[in-house]
């Protein structure tokens, strides 16, 4: 299983940005996805995740919304009035096959190589 991150740049505050995360040699429809972000000198933190079924969600922040498009394999992260104190490296990351989300890195097994979002005041 192989994820892509892509949708980063550099945007001013009160802007939205939409994020795509798409995966090869798996179905995202299987596995729980989630969205976390690095900031230069501070530790990997969660941003938002969406179950397996699609039925269920959790949030960092009600600024974002996860979304899945099972016909595309892509899994979405759409932040809205972004702040400067958003701009991170963002990434994706999908769990076990058929198992639940969490709000910790170590919930998931596979990553992207994330996508820099820059915010600026």
């Amino acid at each position: 299983v192989q994820l892509q991150a892509s949708g980063g740049g550099l945007v001013q505050a009160g802007g939205s940005l939409t994020l795509a995360c798409t995966m090869s040699g798996g179905t995202f429809s299987n596995y729980p996805v989630g969205w976390f972000r690095q900031a230069p000198g501070k530790e990997r933190e969660f941003v938002a995740a969406i179950s397996w079924t699609g039925r269920r969600s959790d949030y960092g922040d009600s600024r974002f919304t996860i979304l899945s498009d099972n016909a595309k394999n892509t899994v979405y992260l759409q932040v809205n009035n972004l702040k400067p104190e958003d701009t991170a490296v963002y990434y994706c990351a999908a769990g076990t096959l058929y198992g639940l989300y969490g709000r910790r890195p170590d919930n998931y097994d596979y990553w992207g190589q994330g996508t820099q979002v820059t915010v600026s005041s």
